[in-house]
């Protein structure tokens, strides 16, 4: 913004408050105006884009101590702001614009004559030329044509958006296996030292993140609060693992269950066993499944699988070791390892 537009525009008016307006009176004013005639609100219309930009010139300025009180000077002397005839002065005393800067110019009302320009031809830097704003720096400290420097609008888009919401608060629990699964509530302790209770939906994972909402950090007068990014860690459990919805154990057989066939218990996480048949001839590895007793999820329950592992004995009677030796005797020829040294070959 040219200095010579002070002389020209009076920002209070332009705000629609007293001179002696305080900068709360004055920041109030530009929030609402920048409101009623922000270019979101009036798409097409070039009057109230102008107005916007003039609104922010006018709190650009006013809003700056320094600038306001240069602006002050400015059209004090200025009378108001009237417009200065490039003449000398005429009857009636009436100055020309050139006159009231004639002390720069080393002449006064009849002497030489100054020039002003915003950097045309003939301009600063140029014989017979100088920049208003170099003559309004000399007289007030350099600083008239600060409101030139950056975007005079950068605050005003600011504070049109309204109050800033409170920013999101990250933190971490770990959980129990059971609670996990099962769902759970917990307390945490926020680095300001202030308390959150909330709820861990049943089904959480190990290293899932939950947004818990409005529990975060505070925003401004009026705004929401932020949220709660929770990140769970699940301790493991000594029997049970998770395959998504799907709760896994290992499930130990005797050579004989598996060899002859079985019906055997599996422990679920409620604590009530359940029977599964182990048919004959099951190897290890082999998973059975129990339908409905895994993981309470969004899509259903998923299943508790279990591994068959089938048990070497690690000392056998003497009636033991003769019945193995006859089954040896029996299978003498078969080679369960052939197929593995073909498929190696290949």
């Amino acid at each position: 913004m040219a200095s010579q537009d002070w002389f020209e525009k009076d920002f209070y008016a332009i705000l629609g408050v007293p001179k002696d307006a305080d900068a709360a009176a004055i920041k109030k004013a530009y929030r609402k105006l920048a409101k009623q005639h922000h270019p979101d609100r009036n798409a097409g219309d070039p009057a109230a884009e102008q107005r916007f930009k003039d609104v922010g010139e006018a709190h650009a300025v006013l809003a700056d101590p320094k600038q306001r009180q240069e602006y002050d000077a400015v059209r004090s002397m200025a009378g108001g702001g009237a417009r200065f005839r490039a003449g000398a002065g005429g009857p009636g005393g009436a100055a020309g614009f050139e006159d009231i800067f004639s002390a720069f110019g080393g002449g006064g009302a009849g002497g030489s004559r100054v020039r002003f320009s915003s950097g045309a031809p003939g301009g600063a830097g140029q014989p017979g030329g100088e920049d208003i704003n170099d003559l309004l720096s000399q007289m007030f400290g350099g600083g008239a044509g600060g409101a030139r420097g950056g975007d005079p609008f950068a605050s005003g888009f600011r504070g049109a958006r309204g109050p800033r919401p409170g920013t999101d608060v990250n933190a971490r629990t770990t959980l129990g296996f059971r609670d996990a699964v099962e769902g759970s509530t917990v307390t945490l302790t926020t680095a300001e030292g202030r308390r959150v209770t909330t709820k861990i939906p049943a089904g959480v994972r190990d290293g899932q993140k939950i947004r818990v909402r409005g529990k975060g950090g505070d925003g401004d007068p009026g705004a929401a609060k932020g949220d709660l990014i929770l990140t769970v860690s699940v301790e493991k459990h000594p029997v049970f693992g998770r395959d998504g919805d799907h709760l896994t154990v290992d499930l130990p057989v005797t050579f004989a269950e598996a060899a002859l066939g079985a019906t055997v218990s599996v422990p679920t996480l409620d604590g009530t066993p359940v029977r599964v048949k182990v048919a004959p001839g099951t190897p290890s590895g082999r998973v059975l499944r129990v339908k409905g007793r895994g993981v309470a999820g969004r899509h259903g329950t998923g299943d508790l699988l279990a591994r068959v592992q089938v048990v070497v004995p690690q000392r056998l009677t003497d009636e033991a070791r003769a019945a193995v030796e006859t089954l040896r005797d029996a299978e003498a020829g078969a080679d369960p390892r052939a197929t593995l040294f073909q498929q190696a070959a290949t």
